[in-house]
């Protein structure tokens, strides 16, 4: 399963680990179909690291939800890892508080194996291009984007390699 995040910044198509991590996935995949992320803006960007997004775009960079009703328990999987640029992560405050916030990091990041559940991952040339646009967004010191970094709409796919 893929999704294609339609960014003012290009489009990120990511590949989305549904066997791996399933009530992660499914969370991710249904506030995709409910239009949950239409305008979500990418809040948080540190170049060489990581790009933040997932509030809704009423709500401040701290809200993050889920469809359970409330922050829901990692699935940290060790054969997953936070190993290569375009890793897509759940953020969180801590463990098992996962919600509606995500990342995608620029760089490896294996300080965050075992911290993060990984559920997909930024695929095709495109894309790749498209997430080096939004790590040169404007961002000051605390990581805030001051730039135009949002997301516009997402598509579903049913095969990661749909067009």
């Amino acid at each position: 399963m893929s999704v294609t995040l339609h960014t003012t910044q290009g489009d990120l198509k990511i590949e989305v680990f549904c066997e791996s991590v399933p009530k992660t996935a499914e969370n991710f995949l249904a506030l995709c179909a409910s239009s949950f992320y239409t305008s979500s803006p990418f809040n948080r960007s540190y170049p060489g690291f990581m790009i933040q997004t997932g509030s809704p775009a009423s709500g401040g960079p701290k809200v993050s939800t889920s469809i359970y009703g409330s922050l829901f328990e990692d699935e940290i999987r060790p054969s997953l890892r936070h190993n290569a640029r375009g890793i897509v992560s759940m953020a969180n405050k801590g463990p098992n508080t996962s919600g509606s916030q995500f990342f995608i990091i620029f760089a490896p990041a294996p300080h965050l194996d075992g911290k993060n559940t990984i559920f997909g991952k930024v695929i095709g040339a495109e894309s790749i291009e498209a997430l080096a646009k939004l790590e040169a967004v404007e961002a000051d010191t605390k990581g805030k984007v001051k730039g135009e970094a949002r997301i516009k709409h997402v598509t579903i796919h049913a095969n990661p390699l749909a067009g």
